[in-house]
């Protein structure tokens, strides 16, 4: 049986309305390209905006912090101070900074401090990150560690790590800041020096 004849009306419709369905479908596969597009930005970064990190990035970042700790370890309070002898909480992260990160930056404070970087969700947190609590009208500042750790010296117990679970720290808790430069620098180790991977821009 053949297939019955179209009249040029006919015809004619039926080339509209084909080309009509391989416009809409190219229209939704040229949507879902720009979505995927979207989609793969976003996941790049943070809940809140901020450029996610690579995790391979944060090992020599966890390993500077942990020797740094394990140098200033029970290092007494000293308001003002930057030394072994005795140092403040924005003393012991400029310290980090300097010398761990090698970052070339001035004798820093608490204001300094919460002033650079880019603000993150605390569920963002990452090590390395910035940690701010406001005690009395005053901030103070540590390093996020891990597994809700955070490096400081305190005024009461020195160079110390702490929970930040524990409800003193939970109910003076201010925010979080992130300071990329952390993660594409020479580290510098008691005993070695490791090279953070370089492959995301400041």
């Amino acid at each position: 049986m053949g297939f019955p004849s179209l009249t040029a009306d006919a015809f004619i419709m039926h080339r509209k309305r084909a080309h009509m369905l391989l416009t809409l479908i190219l229209s939704l596969v040229l949507a879902g390209c720009a979505r995927q597009g979207r989609d793969h930005s976003a996941s790049s970064q943070g809940a809140d905006g901020v450029p996610a990190t690579d995790p391979s990035d944060l090992i020599p970042v966890v390993a500077a912090l942990h020797d740094q700790m394990h140098t200033w370890h029970g290092t007494p309070y000293q308001w003002g101070g930057t030394k072994l002898t005795g140092v403040d909480c924005s003393g012991f992260v400029w310290r980090t900074l300097k010398d761990r990160f090698n970052l070339p930056v001035a004798r820093l404070t608490t204001l300094d401090l919460v002033h650079m970087g880019t603000r993150v969700n605390p569920s963002q947190l990452q090590p390395g990150d910035l940690v701010f609590f406001r005690i009395k009208g005053e901030l103070h500042v540590g390093f996020y560690d891990v597994d809700n750790y955070f490096l400081h010296a305190s005024v009461s117990q020195g160079v110390v790590r702490s929970s930040l679970t524990n409800p003193y720290w939970k109910s003076v808790f201010y925010q979080a800041r992130r300071l990329q430069r952390e993660y594409h620098t020479d580290i510098t180790m008691n005993k070695s020096s490791l090279t953070a991977p370089k492959n995301h821009g400041v």
